[in-house]
């Protein structure tokens, strides 16, 4: 999600941090730009209060301090160029290999490497080693924040009486440490009510503005409460 929003060049002497800004728009199909009032705005304060909630609990996290209502301040950091999905529940795609109910929670979460984000993205961990994009050092600590940060975000969701169904985490680094980097916005984090979804904005129907409207007001409310 960050090579979707804006960096910001900062001063000479403030070389050591990185601005992120989101903007009021989002990509529903590929190059296709929506407008949602205060997109940006919500978008920043629902990354920040879960990025100062993750540093409660130990999780590397390159974010700082929020700069202004919708630009948040991080450690300079390098992209490693792949994210993990983390499955809680069976996406379209496992339900069709596995002759499962999609929706249906899974006992075990499913770690996913994705090289890019289209469709045809999903890569091995033998991929990421053997193509020098990361190493096998790096890529243990990466998996064991994944899996504390779906640990704990569960937990949080569950207290509410919701389901984390899926998250997905990007990295970078930043003098030789692993930082989480991305994100919780609505277009990585789909959470779903424990029960009756009759009046439910689905996240992985996200296609219009009102749609995104309506979901991220979901978060922010809860981040804002």
């Amino acid at each position: 999600m960050i090579h979707h929003n804006i960096k910001i060049d900062l001063p000479f002497d403030d070389q050591n941090y990185l601005m992120v800004e989101y903007p009021d728009y989002f990509y529903p199909v590929q190059n296709k730009k929506a407008k949602v009032k205060d997109l940006g705005k919500k978008f920043a304060a629902i990354n920040s209060f879960f990025y100062d909630y993750l540093k409660e609990y130990h999780i590397p996290c390159a974010y700082l301090k929020n700069h202004n209502e919708r630009s948040l301040v991080y450690i300079n950091f390098e992209q490693l160029h792949f994210s993990i999905k983390i499955l809680n529940t069976a996406d379209k795609r496992t339900a069709k290999i596995f002759s499962i109910k999609e929706g249906v929670n899974l006992e075990l979460p499913i770690y996913e490497y994705h090289y890019g984000s289209s469709k045809g993205s999903l890569v091995s961990a033998s991929h990421l080693i053997a193509f020098d994009i990361c190493t096998y050092e790096d890529l243990k600590l990466i998996n064991r924040i994944c899996s504390k940060v779906n640990a704990v975000l569960k937990a949080f969701f569950d207290r509410r009486g919701e389901i984390v169904a899926e998250v997905t985490c990007s990295f970078g680094k930043s003098k030789n440490k692993i930082y989480l980097i991305d994100d919780f916005s609505p277009i990585s984090l789909k959470i779903f009510p424990n029960g009756n979804v009759d009046k439910w904005t689905n996240p992985y129907l996200l296609k219009t503005s009102g749609n995104m409207r309506k979901y991220t007001d979901f978060l922010f409310n809860i981040t804002s409460s």
